[in-house]
């Protein structure tokens, strides 16, 4: 099992394309290994024959194991090489239930209802027609008032003393609730993606001193300027907002060089080239490609540049220098009606833009109020490498480029 990417440590087998017995040549595909950030292909490493196929499709095994054996036609091998203690199977489509027997819910307990009482017979009692009427709509049992007019009669001043007694309730019968059938849980085993997404924020919110800052921004100049520029393009591609706040980060990198910059054990490094990781999110995790020297590439380069590392992101074909390699990261969520969140830094980088939806908002301009299209910004900075004012003062460029776009083209 080789490392097909820096940071992999084990590699699960997701598909054989050569079997136990057939012929390969040097550089041909023998399997397709899921590793920490995609699926990559395990080559052959010279002419042969495939023999003593160790790992399994859906077994992980770490880096450096024998998962298989390249031999010379006719050569006599001895023992097929043990494998290596296998990890959990992840992401091999199968999921464990907790062994746990099921609890039945206890029987519904028959109520019997209570006897409705009798029904009162008001025309025993001497009553005024008035007296009645009062009685019906009040619900008193005229037998329990005692009548002060002429021979015990109740009348209507009787009733304005009288205790109203509430009627019997209805009875009701208790329905049973559904039992609930199978385990009470399912234990799904992480993929490697997962956890090398588990690890990485381990490493970042525990060890890196997180500070936030948050801005607002009025969109409407950049939102009038891609639509310009989509016209413009027509079939070679569209630019998003998103490809907008790249490129306006890339260029207030440039200017805020503290800003672009690795922590490392014993020193900062301070890159002179800008390098813009794009969070995209995959079916089981997120990944971050690198769209290389973004403050040097037009609006619609990075367009396509995105649309295109977006879409090998979610097929898991990136290569490994496609999401390695970034001095700053941004994370969108404005397309899932976010309007602001706080992002994790992805180390060694130094800091990370959170980008929020845009949203029309009554405010204040010339002292008139009007609707403009405002989105907020946060900046996630480690505060061994940024400080305060100086992470102020990038988000300040970062914002006055986006309000004036055409600052871009300087």
């Amino acid at each position: 099992m080789e490392a097909l990417s820096p940071t992999m440590e084990e590699g699960r087998v997701a598909k054989w394309h050569k079997r136990d017995g057939d012929a390969v040549k040097a550089g041909e595909t023998l399997a397709e290994v899921e590793t920490d950030k995609a699926v990559m292909d395990l080559v052959a490493r010279a002419d042969g024959v495939l023999r003593q196929v160790a790992v399994a499709e859906g077994q992980t095994v770490p880096v450096g194991s024998v998962v298989a054996v390249i031999a010379s036609p006719g050569e006599a091998l001895g023992a097929a090489p043990a494998a290596a203690a296998p990890a959990t199977p992840a992401g091999s489509g199968k999921r464990e239930t907790g062994n746990v027997a099921t609890v039945t819910a206890p029987a519904p307990v028959a109520v019997t209802p209570l006897p409705s009482a009798p029904p009162t017979d008001a025309t025993r009692v001497k009553a005024s027609p008035l007296a009645r009427r009062m009685a019906k709509e009040a619900g008193v049992d005229l037998k329990l008032v005692a009548g002060s007019g002429p021979g015990g009669r109740v009348v209507k001043k009787d009733l304005d003393r009288a205790p109203v007694v509430a009627a019997a309730p209805f009875p009701v019968s208790r329905v049973p609730h559904p039992e609930r059938t199978g385990a009470p849980y399912e234990d799904v085993p992480l993929t490697q993606i997962r956890k090398t997404i588990a690890k990485r924020l381990a490493t970042s919110l525990g060890p890196i001193p997180h500070f936030f800052l948050t801005t607002e921004v009025d969109m409407e100049r950049a939102a009038e300027a891609r639509d310009a520029l989509n016209k413009q393009l027509g079939d070679r591609g569209k630019v998003s907002f998103n490809d907008i706040v790249i490129k306006a980060t890339a260029l207030a990198l440039r200017t805020h060089r503290a800003c672009n910059a690795w922590f490392q054990e014993d020193h900062i490094r301070y890159w002179n080239e800008v390098h813009i990781g794009m969070a995209v999110a995959v079916e089981d995790g997120l990944i971050t490609p690198v769209i290389r020297s973004a403050d040097l590439k037009s609006l619609g380069e990075i367009g396509r540049e995105a649309k295109d590392l977006a879409e090998q992101a979610r097929n898991r074909r990136l290569q490994p220098n496609e999401y390695t390699g970034a001095t700053f990261s941004v994370s969108n969520l404005g397309m899932f009606d976010i309007d602001q969140f706080t992002a994790v830094i992805n180390p060694p980088e130094a800091g990370i833009i959170a980008v929020g939806s845009i949203v029309q908002k009554a405010v204040v301009l010339d002292g008139q109020v009007t609707a403009r299209r405002r989105m907020r910004l946060t900046m996630s900075c480690d505060h061994r490498v940024i400080d305060g004012a100086t992470g102020a003062a990038f988000l300040q460029t970062l914002k006055q480029m986006l309000e004036n776009p055409l600052a871009m083209l300087l």
